[in-house]
């Protein structure tokens, strides 16, 4: 069930709905859905380039939602402080409609160093993100690494901070991962993920969309 929260006047930006992430495309266990999208640089990345990590953080984000920008730095954290996970985010809005998600805004992004983490890829077909479920930004699935395949051990928020402005007290997804490097599996129960909902192209909304 979808859990929708109007926000005020003063919080509301560009027809912002907030949404909160659900698993009822991909379950714990299931595998990596493969993706082959451009870096900032133009470089194709896939799932297989990050096959040295033993962990993958996918989060589906963008560049002009609050949500997504107040987490940019624990993401960057995340990467810096292990080894063994590969950070990637996914942009997968519609740019003309959302001139701030465009892949120009994100190379600059990159460039200036606000975002450091390992990939932010562009999903401009927004096959990815349906492939996968995402509803929100961010949306954060994290896989461990299971005999040369990706596979999901957990989807969901990546701090106890729902909004925007708030502080978080308990970094969940880091000590996820710590428990995934640690070889250990995560039982927690999955927390949803708040955030912007994607800003789907017309027409291009995945089947699981009802909003």
């Amino acid at each position: 069930m979808w859990r929708v929260v109007y926000l005020p006047t003063a919080v509301v930006r560009s027809r912002m709905v907030s949404l909160d992430s659900e698993s009822d495309v991909l379950q714990r266990g299931d595998a990596a859905p493969p993706f082959e999208l451009p870096d900032v640089d133009g470089e194709q990345r896939t799932v297989d380039d990050f096959a040295d990590a033993e962990a993958l953080l996918v989060v589906f984000t963008c560049n002009h939602c609050p949500y997504a920008q107040a987490k940019i730095p624990e993401l960057n954290r995340l990467a810096d402080e292990y080894d063994d996970l590969a950070v990637v985010g996914i942009n997968a809005n519609d740019a003309e409609q959302y001139p701030d998600d465009s892949f120009e805004r994100m190379r600059e992004l990159v460039e200036t160093g606000e975002i450091d983490y390992d990939a932010y890829l562009y999903d401009e077909d927004q096959s990815v993100a349906a492939a996968y479920g995402a509803r929100c930004t961010p949306d954060p699935f994290l896989f461990a690494s299971d005999d040369g395949e990706f596979r999901l051990a957990y989807h969901g928020r990546l701090d106890d901070a729902p909004n925007p402005d708030d502080e978080p007290s308990e970094r969940e997804m880091a000590a996820h991962v710590e428990t995934l490097l640690a070889g250990e599996e995560i039982t927690a129960a999955e927390s949803p993920s708040r955030g912007c909902s994607i800003k789907w192209k017309d027409g291009n909304e995945p089947e699981y969309w009802d909003l």
